[in-house]
Formats: C-alpha cells, sequence, structure tokens
C-alpha cells in the first residue's frame, strides 16, 4: 500500500532525482571468485544475518508501493541462493512492477533458464569478460567458461525480452578481449555492456590503478574495426549506449571513473545483509534489517524508513585508483 499523505512520487532525493530502480543481493555468495569482486579466501555472512526470502519479498512490496517499478536480482551469484525461484515468482506477480531483472555468472542458467522466464524474469545479464578458456579461469578463479557459453545459449533459447553481456575490462589482463567480445555479441544477437572497474573492498593479486582501462579506450579499440551510431536508447541503468551500423546490438559503457552518471542515478540497492544502500560508492545507508525484524508486519513503518533514508542519498560518488579504497565492502555484498 502507498503511504496515505502521498501526492506526489515519494522517493525524491534532495537533488530531485526519483529512484524507480531497485537492485538487490540475495546473497554475499558465489561459485566464483572474480579478481575485480572479490579475494579468494572470502569469509561469507552466517546465514542469521542475511535477510530472509521473506524479508526481501516484504522490502520489494514497499518500494513497489512506493513507485519503484524496476527490480534487478543480483548477488554474489543469485541463483546458489536456495529457493530463489520462488522468491522471483512472488515478485514477478507484484502489481505494479514493470521489470523484473537479474545478473548472474552464468554459471546455473543451462537448467534455469526457462524456469526464469516462467517466473517473470524479462531480462538476463550474464558477466562475461573473455572468451579464452585460460584468461577466464585466471579472471574467476573457479569459473568454467564452457558452462557459461551454454548458459548463454539457454538463455536465447528461453525467450528473456533482452539478453546482455557484462564484460569488466582489465589493461593487460582481458583489454585484448574487447573486440572478440563485440564479434561474439554480434554472432549471437546480444547487446554487451563495457564495465571500468569500482575499487570496492580490498582485493588480493591485483593492482586497480595499474590494470584500469577507460571507456575511451574500449571505443577507440572497437572504432577501429566497427561503425558506432549514437542512440538515445537506454535501460533505466547507468549504460550509455551506442548501436553497431547495420545490426540490432547494442553496446553500453559504464564508466563511474571517466564519464561520471551520478547525475541522473535512479538506484539504491538493498545489501543481502538488509542495508539500504543509497549509493554505490559511498557507505551512506539505512539498516533496513533492523526495522523489518523489530517491527515486523508494519509495512507502514518500513516504507516511511525507505522514504526518509533518501535524505543521506549523496550527490555523487568519488572513486580514487590509487588510494586504498575506503569502501571496504566488496562488490558482493552491494547488489551489483
Amino acid at each position: 500500500m502507498k503511504l496515505a499523505d502521498s501526492s506526489a512520487p515519494s522517493l525524491v532525493d534532495r537533488f530531485g532525482r526519483q529512484v524507480s530502480y531497485l537492485r538487490i543481493s540475495v546473497t554475499d555468495r558465489c561459485d566464483f571468485r572474480c579478481i575485480y569482486c572479490m579475494a579468494e579466501d572470502m569469509q561469507f555472512l552466517p546465514r542469521a544475518q542475511i535477510l530472509t526470502l521473506e524479508e526481501i519479498e516484504t522490502v520489494a512490496s514497499a518500494f513497489v508501493a512506493l513507485g519503484v517499478d524496476k527490480i534487478r536480482i543480483t548477488g554474489g551469484e543469485p541463483l546458489v541462493r536456495k529457493g530463489v525461484l520462488d522468491l522471483l515468482r512472488k515478485l514477478g506477480r507484484l502489481e505494479g512492477l514493470r521489470e523484473l531483472v537479474l545478473t548472474t555468472n552464468g554459471s546455473h542458467l543451462a537448467e534455469m533458464a526457462a524456469e526464469l522466464r516462467e517466473a517473470g524474469v524479462k531480462r538476463v545479464n550474464i558477466s562475461l569478460d573473455t572468451l579464452d578458456p585460460d584468461r577466464f579461469r585466471q579472471m574467476t578463479r573457479f569459473g568454467s567458461l564452457e558452462r557459461v557459453l551454454g548458459g548463454i545459449e539457454a538463455a536465447r533459447q528461453a525467450g528473456f525480452d533482452r539478453v546482455k553481456l557484462n564484460s569488466v575490462i582489465l589493461r593487460n589482463r582481458n583489454h585484448q578481449d574487447v573486440r572478440p567480445l563485440v564479434a561474439f555479441a554480434l554472432s549471437q544477437g546480444l547487446d554487451i555492456s563495457f564495465i571500468e572497474e569500482m575499487p570496492l573492498g580490498v582485493v588480493d593479486g591485483h593492482d586497480r590503478a595499474e590494470e584500469y582501462y577507460s571507456s575511451d579506450e574500449i571505443r577507440h579499440d572497437l572504432e577501429r574495426e566497427y561503425t558506432l551510431l549514437p542512440t538515445t536508447e537506454g535501460t533505466g541503468g547507468p549504460s550509455r549506449y551506442l548501436r553497431v551500423a547495420g545490426t540490432q546490438t547494442r553496446i553500453g559503457f559504464i564508466s563511474p571513473h571517466s564519464h561520471n552518471f551520478c547525475g541522473s542515478c535512479n538506484r539504491v540497492r538493498l545489501t543481502a545483509e538488509g542495508r539500504l544502500l543509497l549509493c554505490l560508492g559511498n557507505e551512506h545507508s539505512v539498516d533496513l534489517k533492523r526495522v523489518l525484524r523489530s517491527h515486523p508486519g508494519d509495512a507502514e513503518r518500513l516504507q516511511r524508513a525507505i522514504v526518509a533514508s533518501l535524505a543521506i542519498k549523496p550527490e555523487r560518488h568519488y572513486f580514487e585508483l590509487r588510494e586504498q579504497p575506503v569502501i571496504f565492502r566488496h562488490m558482493n555484498m552491494t547488489g551489483g
């Protein structure tokens, strides 16, 4: 239900930005250990500290009642969370939710893609940083490229509205894979977004400043082979798109360093432990788990906490690659 005194969109921050998009991390666990996302020897949260699926559904319902019309389910790897399909089926039935989407590493899509589509997931983003099996293993530490490629094919066959690849590009790790990745996306009729690494959490064996590869460099690499056309298309997230001439494939650039996208930010993130993060690159947050567990069943109190949280949503993030991160949570905790 909506708050009784809500005569205008409730989720507007002090900079006039309306929040219409919620990203939910359903677990901090993952079957990969990607070098830009987490340390190799990760300590995951005890189960009692993680939101239950019922609590996640309650928070999602509150956001939709307040006008949010897009929810993305992320992790960690969301498909390793037991019961996630039941959660997705319930979210897919929320009145007022325009789009339920998912980000995954693809390792479980071969067996789950059809059920995800039936549950109401409209679009899926799949992480793929290289098509070279050795580099793939180096970057993911535990991942199987063959299994992910099988998952991509299953997603293509499942009938999602769109399937998109997400690629984090690092200098001297996989920057040579930019053009092969686009060629693969074109051959499969997929979109692809290239992402500048975000300095979240302390990672080992990886110098973020030395391995930074900007969106402008990626675009320069691609324009040696492809004609890229401007487009006003978007998906409601931070990607800024170009279209490959003569195709339906869109190439997106997520550029937190080189082309800050904070001015149009329309999203907040719910972490696996129930913190509502108001910004990816800041620690401004509200403990919604405390609200849920202190006042179970009180939908109005939960909505008030969500509306009030917008007062601390910052104007922008500031990332410094050559300094130790001030954000110590890893990406798997953040919700994509």
